[in-house]
């Protein structure tokens, strides 16, 4: 389990799945050949033989006052177009309890966005029935986000998500749709991020003068600081999806906010460094 401190503000990452290779379909330019040079990937994001590692994992956020667990992974019992993705039957929620947070303990549900990946365990199946999972959270969905899915729903593409995993939890009354620049409390705000989706965000901590930034999908891979066009075939716009990645790693090269990565591995948090070979890195050595 890894952890951080981001000034009053604890970051725990809960762990769903982590696999090593058959990552084609989320970066097609990121090849064995490609990835082998970049030796600063090994041995946490990719290994000997070129093959690119990722995660799948939940973030939770506790304030003290307020514990928000940010995206909610793939979830059990979902029946999906990516096989490796359907019917799962992991031990997330006592994951997330042994964490010490069980369910009924979480305030805030925060969706960067809607993608299947990110909203799974927003519900569980109970007696044949999808109910939200965190009974007693409000769940926060960006409005350009809801809207857009919404109206463009596709199940042929992973299956029925927004129905699944969504819609449940809007028609339980537990939506809040919010701004992308919506203060969930004094410490963590959202920021917007475009391009995977429309409305997706990221979420930006600010405690006691330190700072964290936990990406969303605006960046798959440590791999994509380096080669920032390398884009996700999953992007709804590619071309914005760079520009943001691009805009957001100058703005944060040599600054002193930690990059918690949603879809990195472990260590998945570090702090972006100018690459000699152009683009940037992610050095997760200094991370204390």
């Amino acid at each position: 389990m890894d952890q951080w401190k981001v000034g009053n503000v604890l970051v725990t990452r809960i762990v769903e799945m982590e696999v090593t290779g058959g990552t084609k379909f989320i970066l097609p330019d990121a090849t064995k050949e490609a990835c082998l040079p970049l030796d600063w990937m090994r041995p946490n994001f990719m290994d000997h033989e070129g093959n690119l590692v990722m995660s799948i994992h939940a973030l939770v956020i506790d304030t003290g006052d307020t514990r928000i667990i940010v995206d909610t992974c793939i979830g059990n019992d979902k029946q999906r177009n990516i096989p490796t993705w359907s019917n799962l039957q992991t031990d997330f929620l006592n994951d997330l309890k042994e964490a010490g947070y069980p369910k009924e303990s979480i305030d805030l549900v925060m969706c960067t966005h809607l993608h299947v990946d990110h909203v799974g365990w927003n519900t569980m199946l109970v007696d044949g029935e999808w109910i939200p999972t965190f009974p007693t959270a409000r769940y926060l969905i960006a409005i350009k986000e809801w809207t857009y899915w919404n109206e463009n729903e596709n199940e042929d593409l992973y299956g029925p998500v927004i129905s699944d995993s969504v819609r449940p939890v809007v028609d339980a009354g537990l939506v809040d749709f919010v701004d992308e620049n919506y203060s969930l409390c004094e410490e963590v705000s959202l920021s917007p991020t475009p391009g995977h989706t429309p409305g997706h965000v990221s979420v930006l901590i600010n405690s006691e003068k330190k700072k964290a930034l936990i990406t969303g999908d605006f960046i798959h891979h440590p791999v994509q600081m380096t080669n920032t066009d390398w884009c996700s075939p999953a992007d709804n716009d590619k071309k914005q999806a760079q520009l943001t990645r691009e805009t957001i790693l100058e703005k944060y090269v040599n600054q002193d906010i930690l990059i918690i990565g949603t879809h990195f591995a472990g260590p998945t948090a570090g702090y972006i460094k100018y690459f000699d070979g152009g683009g940037y890195w992610l050095d997760v050595n200094s991370v204390k």
